[in-house]
Parts: C-alpha cells; structure tokens; sequence
C-alpha cells in the first residue's frame, strides 16, 4: 500500500453516483464504487482514486465502454440495471422526502434510444487532434473511440470531424463541437473558434462537410455550409433548429414526457406551455388544445413559430418571447388556461410555482431535469393547495446521475 493510500468501505452510493465512506470522521466521495464494497484508494487534494477493488459488491458489472473509469461522461457503467433503476428512483423519493412530500414515485422508465446530441471538446496538441469528453475530474480529454450512449452516426463522424477541425484550432487552442441527429442529418455548430474564416477556409470546411455528409455546419452561430436546412419532427409538424439549439438528448426519452404530458392534462380547451423551446411539447398537446407558448430564447420561439406557420391540423397556437425567471405569467395571465406545462432548466420554475400558487388553474404539469428542484417548486404548489399525483421518472441520461421526472398536480 502506498504511503497515500487508504482502505474504506463504501455504504452508500449518493446523489451523483459517487460511493461514500467515513475518513477520519469526514465523508470520503470515491467514484465508480457500490455499496458495501471495499475498496483501496488514493487521494490527490479533493479527488479521490480507486487503486483497487478489494471486495466486490453482487451487483457489480462489467462496463459497456472501454473509456469508462476514465471518461467523466458515465458514472454508473458498474452498476446492475436491478440496482440502477432502483437507485435511480430512490433519488427522485429522497428529492421530495427532503421538502417533506411522501410522494408517489412510479417505477424508472428506460426509453429504448441513444443520445441525438452530444457537446464534445477539441483540442490540437503536438500528437495531432483529439476529440471527446474530459476525464473525470481532470481537464485531461478522452480521445473518443467508442461511446455506447450515443447515436453510432454521431460517432462514426468523429474522426472526420478531426480532419475538418485542425485548420480552425490553433496549436494548444480548445473548442466546443456540438453534434446533434436531425431528420435532415447531423448539423455541427462550433465555437471557441479563434481563427478568422476566410474565403478559402470557408471553402475548404465546405468541402469537408459535404465529404461528411453533414447537413449543416455552423461556426459561432454563423452557419458556414448547409446542405439540407436542419429540422426535427414533433406531433407530426416540421420545425427547423437554429443553430446550437436546446432539444432533448433522446428522442424516445421526449415522446415518453409528452405523452405523460398529454395524458395528464386530459380534455382541456387551452394551455400555458411554459419554457417551451422549440416546442417539443407545444404540437402534441396542440393537437388537441389551443397553446399559448412561452420561452426567453428567440431563436427557439421564431422557430416554433415558424412550424406553426407551415404545420396543419393542430389547435391555435400563440407565442411569447419572456424571460419566466424574472418576469413569470402572473396570476391574470394563468387563469386565461385550463392548464399549464412548465419544463424549466435546471434551476427549475421558483418564480412561476409561486405564481400558480396563487392562481385558479385547474392543472399544471410539471416536466424536470432536476427532482431537487422539482421537489421545491412542488412544495411550492401543495402548499398553494394543489394535490401531486404520480411522479415518473425517465431514465434519458442511461450511466448518467441525472434525472428526468414529469408529475401532474390538480386543484
């Protein structure tokens, strides 16, 4: 054993896949371990190593991905889908426990599908380029091989990618490729661009994106090539994607939300969809109700807007640029609706729960990427005399500590 090393036994796996163990009275965060392991580790500051794995859990597996343990992409390759599902669903029953709700948590749903999207670095050093994720904990980057999460395509293009990227990178220099599946093909936006795009550069990223095959490839928002204008398909209507656009990592993982969705707002004449993008949930609910849609992005709005134009056979639907953060719909605005749909980010909908609270609506359905922050802002509505139904979690990140959930609360 090395002077830095230490042996500890894990007892519990926490909110973001990291075993936990005691250290001289501290809790000591030790990744790609499972409960009642005992492992050796070392420790360099705050990080902390599994140098070897001394007694293993029942439950763990053998990871699908040779990167895993280095790659900070998964952290729950290790885990078997018994005990990953049921700990996926613990953190959504722990999210509430912890704002005092005993909530009713349906089984974890695992969509049959692969990430559409993923955001990699780029990075040219003496060895040539690299193109991946980082390692966790460490600005040291994974020279992607293989990823088994993502859609094959989006992988298969990588080493391309590295071909089209070198003249764009400077030595040392790093940029962001954001690679996302549409129906038109993959569209690639990059930036942390440095260099000026001339004419001939122009020319030459042309070339080698039609020689990719890519649909359209942007530089700083600035769409440089585009053979097939880019676009995604939702409730049966076209809409095109700006550059960079937020859309939901896996398709099956969105149709799975808009049907909860949709199941949950019932027979309804007119809804509030709020935060809604580019309208992943706007046109199947507008299939049967007339949609007042609300988002701070105006790129994701005019787009929206712009399927509603050229799609047929849904209910009126409306748009508003707001930022919902610092200026939610007040209460005379919600109770226009029979319903309303909030799918915030991260930071989740505060300012709008406590709006709702306060207003008549019948219905709000509740989509979230984050159960800490559902979880408050459903507190937020009980108390405003609302009662939560059933809360479903989706599995979209599959290896990863993340969580959709969707939930449903009436008056």
């Amino acid at each position: 054993m090395t002077a830095d090393a230490m042996d500890v036994v894990i007892t519990r796996v926490g909110a973001q896949g990291d075993g936990m163990a005691m250290s001289d009275g501290a809790p000591l965060f030790v990744p790609f371990t499972l409960a009642g392991e005992r492992v050796r580790v070392s420790r360099n500051g705050d990080r902390t190593r599994v140098e070897a794995v001394l007694e293993a859990s029942s439950d763990r597996v053998a990871p699908v991905c040779q990167h895993f343990g280095r790659c900070g992409g998964c952290a729950l390759q290790h885990m078997a889908p018994a005990l990953y599902a049921s700990w996926k669903r613990e953190q959504v029953v722990a999210a509430f426990k912890s704002r005092g709700i005993e909530a009713d948590v349906a089984p974890l749903v695992v969509p049959d599908g692969l990430r559409r999207r993923a955001v990699f670095t780029a990075r040219r050093s003496d060895d040539g380029m690299q193109i991946g994720f980082h390692e966790a904990q460490s600005h040291d980057l994974i020279d992607l091989a293989e990823c088994p999460v993502l859609e094959p395509r989006i992988v298969e293009v990588l080493p391309g990618m590295k071909r089209l990227l070198k003249p764009l990178v400077s030595r040392r220099g790093e940029a962001r490729v954001s690679v996302t599946m549409t129906a038109a093909g993959l569209d690639v936006a990059l930036s942390g661009i440095e260099k000026t795009l001339s004419l001939a550069l122009r020319t030459e990223l042309a070339k080698d994106a039609t020689d990719l095959g890519l649909a359209r490839i942007s530089v700083e928002g600035d769409p440089v090539y585009e053979a097939l204008p880019p676009f995604l398909v939702f409730g049966g209507i076209e809409v095109p994607l700006p550059p960079g656009i937020f859309i939901q990592a896996v398709g099956a993982a969105e149709s799975a939300m808009a049907r909860l969705v949709t199941e949950g707002l019932g027979k309804v004449k007119t809804v509030a969809d709020l935060f809604a993008g580019i309208g992943a949930l706007t046109f199947p609910i507008a299939a049967r109700a007339k949609v007042l849609a609300v988002d701070s992005d105006a790129s994701a709005i005019a787009a929206l807007a712009q399927g509603v134009r050229k799609g047929s056979g849904i209910k009126p639907v409306t748009t508003l640029v707001r930022d919902l953060f610092r200026e939610p719909l007040s209460t005379l605005e919600l109770n226009e609706h029979d319903a309303v749909v909030f799918d915030p980010p991260r930071a989740g909908a505060e300012a709008q729960a406590k709006s709702l609270a306060r207003s008549k609506v019948k219905t709000v359905v509740a989509v979230s990427c984050n159960p800490a922050t559902l979880a408050r802002d459903a507190r937020i509505l009980i108390d405003g005399g609302y009662k939560m139904g059933m809360v479903t979690p989706i599995d979209q990140f599959h290896y990863a500590p993340h969580i959709e959930a969707v939930t449903v609360f009436k008056r």
